[in-house]
């Protein structure tokens, strides 16, 4: 069979008796004999037992876990076509919309981008996930992470050699900093080795060391990441999206901003030296709390944090905000939260985006009153078909 084209997540398509076959790491044009592993009512699911002929993007990925390993999904794309693969995915998403610029994907690196690793443990085995299972695959290192958080996961895997109680290990690392924490859920009867390698243990939320928390750097701006912190794991191109935010914003001449899903602040944070005032609304207690710690520890004072539901907290008193940024979840923003931005009549939006399909979502129910601007996508996740967007829309005329 001859793959037409790839899908939104990287597999190859093609068609068989009017049906639609998904191919797992079959790339455009491969000429390739295939098996059905699942058959659904309006399309199967293929992997290749034999490549006839092979794609000029192809290579051999540089993981020996990538076949069995959950983790990464287009390794095998030569770097540069991962990159066309993901200008390619918005702008077919965003098709049936009138975008008025689409930007050139930003990227770094390919490998070793990743400043934090969730790891699962099953008796003696440390690893990461088989692909659709819940099987354990026991690795030695994971090339998507930094050389630090491997030198953990070395000491930490003659550590489970010892102790057969451990279920989980969440590692992060601080940027600039270099500062180690390491999360652990399970019994564990000595950790002294664990001890020379990290500065922050957890063990079942009990702090083993002085600190609970580790410190991270975006620019000139330092956050705190404490256990439940959601920080992106990537912060060569975070920082390059808050730069085009800080842009964005200066281009503008912001003053007043609104930040919902704000975190634990650091969008806010990175840009309020160029705007009058910035309110941010999270869901998330602990969140709120290191808000206001990176609001103290970087001298802001124009800056207040609301602990809530976004679409509970959002209303018709922000009269006076001219600029709105969201940086939602996977699922994308609430619809009231759209109904009350329209209402509001915000000059701008600044939407940053983790899911480009509910973003097409989104923007649908946005459109009539906003222009879209620009989308620009990141390679936040080399390797994996994830792409983030940062998109910039602002208010019709006419409306």
């Amino acid at each position: 069979m001859k793959i037409d084209k790839l899908d939104y997540y990287g597999r190859g398509i093609l068609k068989l008796n009017n049906k639609i076959i998904f191919v797992e790491n079959a790339l455009k044009d491969e000429d390739v004999d295939i098996k059905i592993i699942k058959e659904n009512k309006k399309y199967n699911e293929a992997v290749v037992t034999n490549y006839n002929k092979k794609s000029n993007i192809r290579v051999t990925p540089k993981c020996r876990y990538y076949d069995i390993c959950g983790g990464c999904n287009i390794s095998h794309i030569k770097d540069l076509y991962q990159e066309e693969f993901k200008e390619n995915k918005i702008k077919e998403l965003f098709r049936n919309i009138n975008v008025c610029e689409y930007k050139k994907i930003e990227y770094n690196k390919f490998y070793n981008y990743r400043y934090k690793i969730v790891l699962h443990i099953n008796k003696d085995k440390i690893g990461l996930y088989k692909k659709r299972s819940n099987d354990l695959i026991e690795i030695d290192k994971c090339m998507l992470v930094h050389d630090k958080i491997n030198d953990v996961i070395k000491v930490l895997k003659e550590v489970v050699k010892k102790e057969t109680n451990l279920n989980k290990a969440t590692i992060k690392l601080g940027n600039i900093t270099n500062e180690v924490m390491l999360v652990l859920e399970g019994v564990i009867n000595d950790y002294s080795e664990l001890l020379k390698v990290v500065d922050v243990l957890i063990i079942n939320d009990k702090k083993i060391t002085k600190k609970d928390y580790i410190i991270s750097n975006i620019g000139n701006m330092k956050y705190k990441i404490s256990k439940n912190s959601f920080f992106q794991v990537n912060p060569y191109i975070t920082e390059k999206i808050y730069n085009d935010i800080k842009s964005i914003i200066k281009k503008l001449n912001s003053k007043n901003v609104l930040d919902l899903y704000c975190g634990t602040g650091t969008i806010g944070i990175y840009i309020s030296q160029l705007v009058d005032k910035i309110i941010g609304i999270e869901v998330v207690n602990d969140a709120i709390v290191d808000a206001r710690y990176n609001r103290k520890i970087n001298n802001i004072d124009n800056i207040s944090f609301i602990l809530g539901k976004v679409e509970d907290k959002i209303n018709n008193t922000y009269k006076d905000i001219d600029t709105v940024i969201v940086d939602p979840p996977r699922s994308g923003l609430d619809k009231n939260v759209i109904e009350v931005i329209n209402k509001l009549k915000v000059k701008n939006i600044i939407y940053v985006s983790c899911n480009p399909n509910t973003l097409v979502r989104d923007i649908k129910l946005l459109k009539d009153n906003y222009n879209i601007n620009y989308i620009k996508p990141y390679d936040m996740f080399p390797n994996t078909y994830h792409v983030e967007c940062l998109s910039l829309l602002s208010r019709k005329s006419s409306c």
